[in-house]
C-alpha cells in the first residue's frame, strides 16, 4: 500500500491496474490537490470502505488476517496556499480527530 498525495486529478473514485492493483482516489473540482491510496493486487479484497471526506482527506478500511486497518491519506496545504484554506482545514482535522476518538477500532 502507498498513499500518494498532490494527484492532480479531477473527482473521486477507484481503478483497477490490472495485476498490479487498485488505486482509490479524491479529488477537487479543479486539477491540483488530492489524495489517494494505491493497493497491491493481494490486498485488493480486503478493502471494506472507502471514506472520502475532502480533496485533502481519504481514509480506507481494510480487514486483515490480524484484524481491521484504518489507513488515512491527509494532504495538508502547504505555504503558499491562502491563510483561510489553512485555517479551515486545521479545523476540520480537528473535528476528525474528535471523531476518531471517540470510535472504538478493533485493532
Amino acid at each position: 500500500m502507498a498513499c500518494i498525495q498532490e494527484t492532480r486529478q479531477k473527482g473521486s473514485g477507484c481503478k483497477l491496474y490490472g495485476a498490479i492493483g487498485k488505486r482509490y482516489k479524491m479529488g477537487g473540482d479543479e486539477r491540483y490537490d488530492g489524495v489517494g491510496v494505491f493497493v497491491a493486487e493481494k490486498w485488493m479484497d480486503s478493502a471494506v470502505s472507502v471514506k472520502m471526506y475532502s480533496k485533502r482527506v481519504l481514509i480506507l478500511k481494510m480487514v486483515l488476517d490480524n484484524g481491521l486497518l484504518n489507513i488515512l491519506a491527509v494532504y495538508a496545504p502547504h505555504s503558499q496556499k491562502p491563510g483561510e484554506e489553512k485555517e479551515s482545514f486545521g479545523m476540520k482535522c480537528s473535528i476528525w480527530q474528535d471523531v476518531y476518538l471517540r470510535t472504538k477500532w478493533l485493532c
